[in-house]
């Protein structure tokens, strides 16, 4: 591949899979004998080029009113280990090294045992009995739960285990790190007219009729659609002139990335019903000459600044010349909120995403003291006042850390 194709505006598609590859333009981000590949130790190598750089930044130095939040107050002498599998950005970033040492000036009694691999292996833990603590860069998908549930009654009927699963949002994800769970916007080139949009509009144009949704592990017909509410041209989003009879384009991320899960919840009633023209891509190795990753993301945001007509989601990172962030509400009512660093902290924003910790109990009885306490210190001041200091994740407001701690009790 020569310099020249390098730093042109060029399109490939990469598999039957539907994957397609948009290049980005610009001759400081591409080797001239760099070669695209999807190939997994490729982009795992990719990937942590770019993480290492990120995990030792503080991207905020914004400080957020956490007065609101209670301090922690042990509750009696603690002692034992805690077994945490999951989340490798807490690890990555020193954060959770933090916490312990935090937790442990007023629990010296207890020692850690981390696994903090990824998220994919978090339920894996649970399951197995090998962690009391499983952190999550993301929500539980269906197959985790459903594995978790089918653990828990023995191999046998669903609904006859004796254990639950508790889902504790610990951390707000960040406004624009990739990688820490940023918020996710929706996108369309600068002379589209849209401004703003709800999350039904959302729903009629990446989504498409349905026989119903998930709501965790329920499915629940009263979430089915039919055809007509399909937007397929930007004149029923009330555009005119040129743009009324207009298809539109959607671009996002095939559908084995976490980011779909997210926009099926919370647009898609949780349907896994999508656009028939969806245009789906993937991150790639090979195209920057750093070595570094190049995310769908990018690829996403290069194809959208060529297409008048298209519309994506992805990161606020991603964003490119070319391209405009829309102001989203849940309702026709509003507010239409923007996507910035104050509407996602302060959770105004509909597609903002959630860390989490999932941990297991026995049905009727209190959470693991030890597990309890520790989760309290996360949800605590001192926990919160050190995500902002990492300054890459974001502080729960004080109404969401009394929502979490309600849980433990």
């Amino acid at each position: 591949m020569t310099p020249r194709l390098l730093t042109s505006a060029c399109s490939l598609l990469l598999s039957a899979a539907v994957v397609a590859v948009a290049c980005v333009a610009g001759p400081a981000s591409h080797a001239a004998d760099s070669r695209p590949t999807t190939d997994a130790d490729a982009l795992s190598k990719a990937r942590a080029i770019g993480t290492k750089a990120r995990k030792v930044k503080r991207f905020y130095t914004r400080e957020f009113d956490l007065s609101g939040l209670p301090a922690y107050a042990p509750e009696g002498e603690l002692r034992g280990t805690l077994r945490q599998w999951g989340n490798n950005y807490l690890a990555d970033s020193g954060l959770m090294a933090v916490w312990e040492e935090g937790f442990r000036k007023h629990h010296p009694g207890i020692r850690f045992e981390d696994n903090l691999a990824s998220s994919a292996v978090a339920f894996p833990g649970l399951v197995a009995g090998v962690a009391d603590l499983a952190p999550m860069g993301r929500q539980a998908l269906w197959d985790e739960l459903k594995g978790f549930e089918r653990e828990g009654a023995g191999g046998g009927d669903e609904g006859s285990g004796n254990t639950e699963i508790v889902e504790i949002v610990m951390a707000t994800g960040s406004f624009d790190v990739r990688g820490w769970t940023f918020a996710l916007g929706v996108y369309v080139h600068a002379d589209n007219p849209i401004r703003q949009l709800t999350i039904e509009q959302l729903d009629g144009i990446f989504g498409a009729q349905r026989d119903g949704g998930w709501d965790g592990l329920t499915w629940d017909t009263s979430r089915a659609r039919g055809p007509e509410k399909n937007l397929r041209t930007w004149g029923q989003l009330g555009l005119t002139g040129e743009w009324a009879n207009q298809p539109i384009q959607p671009y996002g991320y095939n559908m084995k990335y976490h980011f779909n899960d997210e926009i099926d919840k919370k647009v898609l009633k949780g349907s896994g019903k999508w656009n028939e023209r969806m245009r789906a891509f993937s991150n790639v190795a090979g195209l920057k000459a750093d070595g570094s990753l190049t995310a769908g993301g990018e690829l996403i945001m290069g194809a959208l600044a060529k297409d008048r007509y298209g519309i994506a989601y992805t990161g606020i990172p991603f964003l490119v010349d070319g391209t405009r962030a829309l102001a989203l509400a849940e309702t026709a009512a509003g507010p239409y909120v923007p996507l910035t660093l104050e509407t996602v902290q302060d959770r105004s924003y509909p597609l903002i995403r959630d860390v989490y910790y999932y941990v297991k109990r026995e049905k009727g009885k209190p959470i693991d003291a030890n597990v309890r306490a520790f989760l309290r210190y996360v949800l605590s001041r001192d926990g919160q006042r050190a995500i902002q200091a990492d300054g890459k994740y974001l502080p729960l407001t004080a109404e969401v850390a009394r929502e979490q701690l309600k849980k433990l009790q």
